[in-house]
């Protein structure tokens, strides 16, 4: 799991766009660092399609995946291009669920016993 921030990116992405292409996306259109600890999530026009870009130490990540069937519960495009989700969404949007699945467990603070 990314140890900082992930970002969706909105939108449709070209899937046959490799890691510069996507890293240039990342620095140039949304003006966010590609070397960050962050993750970032691309999707194509049909939501069957992933890459995920990041920077780990002293290279690029890029990671693939195409689902045989079914699609991604790809969020609607945002105005600034990226979307910021958690950790638990990530996890959701990639077992094929939505990024607000209404049957998760929300966390619970200062319990005591």
């Amino acid at each position: 799991m990314p140890s900082g921030k992930v970002f969706l990116i909105s939108g449709v992405t070209d899937m046959r766009k490799s890691i510069d292409g996507l890293s240039l996306i990342v620095a140039e259109t949304l003006e966010l660092d590609p070397f960050s600890e962050s993750w970032f999530i691309f999707c194509n026009r049909t939501r069957d399609k992933l890459k995920i870009l990041f920077w780990d130490t002293n290279g690029f990540w890029l990671y693939y995946r195409r689902l045989e069937k079914g699609t991604f519960k790809w969020p609607r495009p945002s105005e600034d291009g990226a979307i910021h989700i958690t950790k638990q969404q990530l996890s959701w949007l990639l077992s094929g669920l939505t990024l607000d699945h209404a049957k998760a467990h929300r966390p619970l603070y200062n319990l005591e016993v």
